[in-house]
């Protein structure tokens, strides 16, 4: 499952959705559920909720809404659900978007975690920083997070 948390786009001018998209079907998996939300706490628990009740969702990737403006509240509404924190998730994101942009890698909050079974990865909304999590932390261990998880 995709969701986008945004104030401004639409599905047409959603690059950063479309490109998660294109890049989880790229490895092969399949995107069951597409959504987007205004960046509203009770929308995106309400979306997260819908995804935890089709067993055909194994992870819910969320795209927008992690940095530090009053509007952002993707990262509140995310941690409250959480069951288990993937903190190194956060830690190497904003450590490799350091590395590309420098010191505004620490308004990042960019997190990771188990919830009912699924893994969430809740990453900023620009398309270079969903790039750089999808190609450097997400494909390269989804399957692995996936299988452990149906252990």
């Amino acid at each position: 499952m995709v969701i986008t948390c945004s104030d401004t786009r639409t599905p047409d001018t959603d690059t950063s959705g479309q490109l998660i998209h294109t890049l989880l079907k790229g490895q092969g998996h399949s995107v069951v559920a597409y959504h987007l939300v205004k960046d509203e706490p009770a929308q995106i628990k309400g979306r997260i909720a819908e995804g935890l009740m089709d067993e055909a969702v194994h992870a819910i990737i969320i795209n927008g809404g992690t940095g530090i403006s009053k509007r952002d509240s993707t990262f509140e509404a995310v941690d409250a659900m959480l069951e288990k924190r993937l903190v190194g998730f956060g830690e190497i994101f904003r450590y490799l978007t350091y590395q590309d942009i420098g010191s505004p890698a620490i308004m990042s909050r960019a997190t990771a975690g188990i919830i009912k079974g699924r893994v969430l990865f809740s990453t900023p909304g620009s398309e270079n920083a969903v790039r750089l999590a999808m190609e450097k932390l997400i494909l390269p261990e989804l399957g692995h997070l996936v299988k452990e998880l149906t252990k």
